[in-house]
């Protein structure tokens, strides 16, 4: 700061004299004087010349040379020897290049470039940003385009389908499908498909091979054929009673009631279970009612009841239409 805002009262050659100089000189032969001098006339010195005065008189004229050595040296060299001569020079607070930004005094120079370094972060901000959009908008173009296609395809193969089974109808009303020629007979039972693998493939087949069945087949197959038992056994108990019933075979009739209501809880359950595994949603069975089944089982007993009764009947009336056929014949014959 010193060397950039002092301007010196002496001239050049008055200067070389302070420092006895002549002109032409080299830099060291200058910095050897001004130390020399420095020593001599600097007031902390223990020299008995000491001097402030001449001191300031011996700095001033120090810088008035070693300014009047730089531009010459400028002109003669350029720019390089400039450096040189500011990077050997006394102060310690030499010139930071600061990229090559700024002019003027070093405090000047790192304003002007923090300046420059406020600019270009702000430059560096904002074309991130810009990137940011266009990449984000980039995508959603993308993402719309994509989406716009899936649709358009979706669109198509409802549309074929549609038109797909439109032909099947019409063709069902025309009776195309009336003389196949696989018609009353059964399918296959395991046909290839190219959709499946070959590992899946032979997997069902050896599954069919072996009978496999689905669980909630079974269990199907199991509630049916509890259920079928159940009403046959109840039926042939309340036929084991008679009719009308003593008090003794009604309470024996209750206990059967009781056992009743007992298995159908069970079943119940187990049709739950069969509603959990079951993959069609029609296929799902609700619960048997302990009162319907009994009063069913009372309207099976009353019909069979009644179609055994029924025969009986007719013998009989068969029987006294040959016992009493004589006599009517016998009449007829008197008569005659």
């Amino acid at each position: 700061r010193m060397l950039s805002g002092y301007k010196p009262k002496n001239d050049v050659k008055d200067s070389y004299k302070v420092l006895e100089l002549e002109e032409g000189c080299s830099l060291d032969d200058v910095r050897n004087s001004y130390h020399n001098l420095a020593k001599k006339y600097h007031p902390d010195s223990s020299s008995g010349m000491a001097d402030s005065k001449a001191f300031i008189r011996v700095e001033e004229a120090y810088r008035v040379v070693l300014g009047d050595l730089a531009a010459k040296q400028k002109s003669d060299s350029g720019e390089e020897e400039e450096d040189q001569f500011k990077s050997k020079s006394l102060q310690h607070r030499h010139y930071l290049s600061f990229e090559g930004v700024g002019i003027g005094t070093p405090s000047q120079r790192e304003k002007q470039y923090m300046q420059f370094r406020v600019d270009r972060a702000t430059e560096q901000v904002l074309e991130y940003r810009q990137q940011r959009l266009e990449s984000r908008y980039a995508g959603s173009d993308l993402s719309r385009a994509q989406d716009v296609r899936q649709s358009k395809k979706v669109k198509i193969t409802q549309a074929v389908e549609r038109l797909v089974e439109d032909l099947i109808q019409e063709s069902m009303a025309k009776g195309d499908f009336d003389n196949l020629s696989g018609k009353g007979k059964p399918l296959q039972k395991f046909s290839h498909s190219p959709h499946i693998d070959p590992m899946t493939h032979n997997l069902n087949r050896i599954l069919i091979d072996n009978g496999y069945q689905p669980e909630w087949i079974l269990l199907q197959k199991e509630i049916r054929e509890t259920i079928g038992r159940l009403r046959k056994s109840i039926v042939a108990s309340r036929r084991k009673l008679g009719e009308p019933m003593t008090q003794s075979e009604q309470k024996q009739w209750g206990r059967v009631c009781e056992q009743f209501a007992e298995d159908i809880r069970k079943l119940n359950k187990r049709v739950d279970n069969f509603n959990l595994v079951v993959p069609i949603l029609s296929r799902q069975m609700v619960h048997f009612s302990t009162d319907k089944e009994i009063l069913r089982a009372r309207k099976t007993y009353e019909a069979v009841v009644e179609k055994v009764s029924d025969p009986g009947t007719k013998e009989n009336e068969g029987e006294e239409g040959k016992r009493f056929g004589w006599k009517s014949s016998l009449l007829r014959w008197l008569k005659l």
